[in-house]
């Protein structure tokens, strides 16, 4: 049986960036039993592609009951709705074989990585104080994409003069931007930008200089998307809402790696459940951005450890 609820857990502060603003994480948890085992995942359906709550939990109900893993891969195409159901079949898998699911993964014991921690969208002011409050933090994340960006940049220098930045401009630049704004990103110390320009644009980035690297997030979505990049950009984001779960994840990355791609590993607003799984993906990833819990105002039960920077991986009782 597979079942989908829908959740919502209320953010500590009020979330902006330059598309909007929100106050809840609004998301959608599946189940899976067979037997006297269930497993399950969460996902988190988003507009930018054309998903809502309802579509999504359509596509789900709309599965055979006792779908194996390998056929949800061709089931249904990547994004929300297959994430959530091939991480609840993981856990399932996992609970039955008495295993950890790195292990029927084949992979190596995950230890903690280093996260990014994301400022919202506000006024240079009120950056620079948050900028201050998160200072101890080793990688802050800015979310851009306005006329504004360049005294926003500089309150959060001042406010954390020692963290390591990255920069999401969520589409809002264009390649005249990028390269007016590179000398001033690489005084600043930024030493990433996220998708930069529209993803229906990005086709601006080939032979452009690039001297602050630029990762692809709404341009990369499964390894069918590696083609597109090519000359294009440095990294990829993957986010297991983008890839359609955990096993298209996983493939991605070593593909990526292969193509010479490095690797960040994202997530939308989410609970531990959502960045549970990812964080086997992020063992070795060159940015991991998995901080969706601690925007949260509350969170699952048997939560993921947030300590001294980085997020752990998760515990047997929370999911594989």
């Amino acid at each position: 049986m597979i079942s989908v609820t829908a959740d919502t857990f209320r953010l500590a502060e009020v979330f902006t960036i330059s598309r909007g603003s929100r106050t809840e994480a609004k998301v959608l948890t599946v189940r899976v039993l067979r037997g006297a085992v269930a497993g399950w995942g969460e996902c988190v359906p988003y507009a930018r592609y054309g998903e809502s709550l309802e579509s999504v939990t359509a596509q789900i109900e709309g599965l055979p009951a006792n779908i194996s893993r390998e056929d949800l891969q061709y089931a249904l195409p990547p994004g929300a709705a297959r994430n959530a159901v091939d991480c609840a079949l993981w856990d399932l898998e996992a609970k039955a074989a008495g295993k950890r699911v790195w292990e029927l993964a084949g992979l190596t014991a995950p230890g903690p990585e280093v996260t990014c921690y994301t400022l919202s969208l506000a006024e240079p002011a009120a950056m620079q104080a948050s900028a201050a409050k998160n200072a101890h933090r080793p990688i802050l994340k800015i979310k851009l994409g306005t006329p504004d960006d360049m005294p926003r940049l500089e309150a959060v220098r001042a406010g954390a003069p020692k963290a390591k930045i990255v920069v999401d401009a969520n589409e809002g630049w264009s390649a005249e931007v990028y390269s007016d704004l590179a000398p001033h990103l690489l005084r600043l110390g930024v030493a990433m930008v996220e998708q930069p320009l529209p993803a229906s644009e990005d086709e601006a980035l080939l032979g452009l200089n690039r001297p602050v690297p630029v990762c692809a997030d709404e341009s990369c979505h499964d390894r069918k998307s590696l083609p597109g990049l090519k000359g294009k950009y440095d990294l990829v984001n993957i986010k297991l809402d983008k890839t359609g779960g955990l096993t298209e994840a996983l493939a991605l990355r070593q593909q990526a790696l292969v193509e010479g791609y490095g690797v960040m590993v994202g997530c939308m607003v989410g609970s531990s459940l959502a960045m549970a799984p990812a964080t086997l993906v992020a063992q070795g990833a060159a940015y991991t951005d998995l901080d969706g819990p601690l925007l949260l105002a509350q969170d699952r039960e048997s939560p993921l450890k947030y300590a001294d920077g980085m997020v752990y991986p998760p515990e047997a009782e929370l999911w594989g």
